[in-house]
């Protein structure tokens, strides 16, 4: 697992077709400004869901999901069914997996062990190499049988961060509770942003 001293080079970001590809987009955004090069995978229902909710329509070149003129060197984008490139490999997958949303059939499936496409793969991959997979769910409500492969996951070792909005920093628009979310996903994994501050208590809020 990546160290103070050891700093994350490279990240898999997984999106499969849950709501939610203002989070995946922005994480994207934030993993590149800081430097960090990105092995990344859209499922097809992703890519659905990305020109539903934003308008993008995702092709061969991930620079559509960055802001105009900023240059997408790093980001490589594969196909969910190459299950032959590099991140299925446990030398090649980085330092860490985020799956950024992560659906309910992509958890049950990575739950079962299942590596049916490469964001599967590269989920277990990290399981079997100790490497850290943080996922991100979204949908809502969660059934026991969800909430079984939850603690599955979290049993062998994969950080659960649902996508909860918190308002105690008190947010303006949508854009202050994706970059919240995106700056906790951040953080996980040891990758600096400064997109949020960091908490400082809270000025009031204190006895």
């Amino acid at each position: 697992m990546p160290t103070s001293a050891s700093p994350v080079r490279k990240v898999f970001l997984g999106v499969s077709g849950a709501s939610g590809a203002a989070y995946a987009r922005r994480c994207l955004q934030m993993l590149h400004a800081a430097g960090v090069e990105v092995d990344l995978v859209y499922s097809n229902a992703a890519r659905r869901v990305l020109q539903e909710e934003l308008g993008i329509v995702l092709k061969d070149c991930p620079s559509v999901l960055l802001e105009p003129k900023v240059d997408p060197t790093g980001i490589t984008l594969w196909s969910h069914r190459d299950i032959g490139a590099p991140p299925a490999s446990g030398t090649a997958i980085g330092d860490t997996v985020l799956l950024v949303p992560c659906s309910l059939s992509t958890l049950g499936g990575i739950a079962h062990g299942s590596a049916a496409n490469l964001i599967e793969r590269a989920a277990q991959v990290a399981l079997k190499e100790g490497k850290k997979l943080v996922v991100v769910p979204r949908e809502t409500p969660l059934s026991r049988l969800h909430l079984d492969h939850l603690s599955r996951l979290a049993w062998a070792g994969a950080t659960i961060l649902p996508a909860a909005p918190g308002f105690y920093f008190q947010p303006k628009s949508i854009d202050d509770l994706v970059n919240h979310l995106c700056a906790k996903i951040l953080g996980c994994c040891g990758v600096p942003q400064d997109a949020i501050p960091a908490w400082d208590g809270g000025v009031g809020m204190q006895e």
